[in-house]
């Protein structure tokens, strides 16, 4: 695999896994089992994601998250136990799509798909949390829906156009990194008046 495609590779896996790795898996394994789509000449070795196992397991777990990520609070709390499985998850669907190459360059696709995994991953907790805080659930529905449909079609977009696919991610990634020190001042905003809140009821109540 040339550089160039397995930078790609490694930035779109990374970047799709953090925000919903086993959806990711599940297209990725029903598209190439059923022939949905044509992949790009060397990514072959994709085809291990069409194993039934793999399919039933991600499947499985997929629509576990469907509906955990759209429910107040559940989501959070899944969102921190995929804090680790997430970024990991990247690395080795990375890793074993890749094929054969040196162990520079596997050490080097690991990196870029488990920052970018761990990047987008604190992007998304990081948006619930704040979602969370308000009162109406649409909005953490909305955001549910968009980012399914988002690492689904980029999933597909990432088998077909890996090099355009690619520099997307890393566009993405690069915004996040600027967005991400945003979103957590606003997620110590709403810390800070949910505490001013409890001790003022707190208070009220001595």
């Amino acid at each position: 695999m040339n550089p160039l495609l397995l930078l790609s590779t490694s930035l779109g896996l990374g970047t799709l896994a953090g925000v919903n790795l086993y959806l990711a898996m599940c297209v990725a394994g029903v598209a190439i089992r059923f022939d949905l789509l044509h992949l790009h000449g060397k990514f072959q070795n994709f085809e291990i994601l069409a194993n039934p196992w793999i399919i039933g397991v991600s499947g499985a777990m997929c629509a576990v998250e469907l509906v955990a990520d759209k429910i107040p609070g559940l989501d959070s709390a899944w969102d921190a136990v995929h804090a680790v499985i997430r970024p990991i998850g990247a690395i080795a669907v990375s890793l074993g799509s890749l094929g054969t190459v040196s162990t520079e360059w596997s050490v080097l696709a690991a990196l870029l798909a488990g920052t970018a995994s761990a990047t987008t991953h604190t992007a998304k907790m990081g948006t619930r949390l704040v979602a969370n805080a308000s009162p109406e659930p649409v909005s953490n529905v909305v955001l549910s829906v968009t980012e399914d449909a988002a690492v689904a079609t980029g999933t597909i977009f990432l088998l077909k156009y890996p090099y355009v696919t690619g520099g997307v991610c890393l566009a993405v990634v690069i915004a996040l990194w600027m967005l991400i020190p945003r979103i957590f001042r606003k997620v110590g905003g709403v810390f800070k008046a949910l505490k001013n809140r409890f001790s003022r009821a707190s208070e009220t109540t001595n």
